[in-house]
């Protein structure tokens, strides 16, 4: 029998399917997905629920019953994505969906030891304003409305409450798979690339000047989280995550063409949300073609292509880089890290692997 059993909320996002393929197979852990989908991953128990919903989730009472852990990457992102980053409905609607859940399961699960809580750099306002570079996990909390507080403060009054210990994360752009995730670089950049081969044209790169920032495997990340779940000196600290090098975009595209077997050309920049989700036709000939799974444009990328447009084109020349500092989680005793360029490749791969992107070879 399992020491430790890990509750993964969110279990189809990028981190969420990461973290079940990670602890699956982990001696001593048993884990659990909890989505209103299920994920593809084999060989591990999903519970059906809606956070949204408080009786779908007090249906799996005796199901929670075992959880020690919790991994909380459950999120709720409006269609409109960069705007809705401050819109009030996403503020409220993240807030309680995390406030249900943690009630759910105090009440279900007696021996509760661990809570992660997932963020990002907008906790240091980059969405908001320039970011300082490299962003601290010290500094003062950014004087901003955003759900990240209001979980936050919640998180930290119930663990003194419930005396349990937790673990805020804060990664950069997330490399993984996740179906129709609203911020899946991989699947938008790795979509684009297939219909320039499919139309055999050039794959321009569509930015401008690109943002300096980093990426974080979600495979780093699952990792990251087996290490706190022991580790004293990750007990109710926050951290930054990220792969350890630098990403930029223009320095990848030889990568990305590389990779699906297509010339880079000439840069040509494009807003990819306005013109990417008119081709849904032209996906779903390439989805015969290559026999692939039959998801359409909308239900693979999402808003994906709205984030890709931010990520790959900088507000201006003097706009400053996107970086934070990994130093308090390395000195804490975590210092795993990933080549971007291999991780990249990795989760092209990996999508291709379970018919969601076309194999050229």
């Amino acid at each position: 029998m399992a020491d430790r059993t890990l509750l993964v909320v969110g279990a189809t996002g990028l981190l969420g399917r990461a973290a079940l393929a990670h602890f699956k197979g982990l001696a001593g852990w048993d884990v659990i997905g909890m989505s209103r989908r299920a994920p593809d991953v084999s060989g591990v128990q999903h519970l059906k629920a809606d956070l949204m919903d408080p009786a779908s989730l007090a249906a799996h009472k005796t199901a929670l019953a075992p959880v020690t852990d919790v991994l909380y990457a459950a999120l709720f992102e409006m269609d409109d994505l960069v705007s809705g980053w401050r819109h009030q409905e996403q503020i409220e609607r993240n807030t309680a969906m995390f406030e249900t859940l943690l009630a759910t399961v105090e009440a279900a699960a007696p021996n509760l030891a661990h809570v992660h809580l997932l963020q990002g750099t907008k906790a240091y306002g980059i969405h908001v304003e320039p970011m300082k570079a490299p962003a601290k996990e010290r500094w003062p909390r950014h004087d901003h409305e955003n759900f990240y507080w209001h979980q936050e403060d919640h998180l930290k009054t119930r663990a003194v409450d419930g005396g349990w210990r937790y673990t805020i994360w804060r990664p950069q752009v997330l490399f993984g798979h996740g179906l129709g995730s609203p911020m899946n670089l991989i699947a938008a950049v790795g979509v684009y690339a297939s219909i320039c081969r499919a139309r055999g044209e050039p794959c321009r790169y569509p930015g401008g000047i690109p943002v300096t920032t980093e990426a974080t495997d979600a495979r780093l990340l699952a990792r990251a989280i087996e290490w706190a779940a022991e580790a004293d000196s990750a007990a109710n600290e926050t951290f930054n995550i990220a792969n350890g090098d630098v990403l930029l975009w223009p320095n990848l595209w030889p990568t990305v063409c590389d990779h699906f077997g297509v010339e880079p050309g000439e840069p040509e920049p494009q807003t990819l949300a306005e013109t990417m989700p008119s081709l849904e036709a032209e996906w779903a000939d390439i989805v015969r073609t290559h026999n692939l799974a039959p998801h359409s444009l909308a239900e693979l990328v999402g808003g994906s292509w709205q984030f890709l447009d931010r990520a790959v084109r900088a507000g201006g020349a003097a706009t400053p880089p996107s970086l934070v500092s990994t130093i308090k989680l390395r000195q804490a005793g975590f210092g795993d890290c990933y080549d971007t360029e291999d991780s990249l490749r990795y989760w092209f791969s990996e999508m291709q692997a379970n018919r969601l992107l076309p194999d050229w070879q």
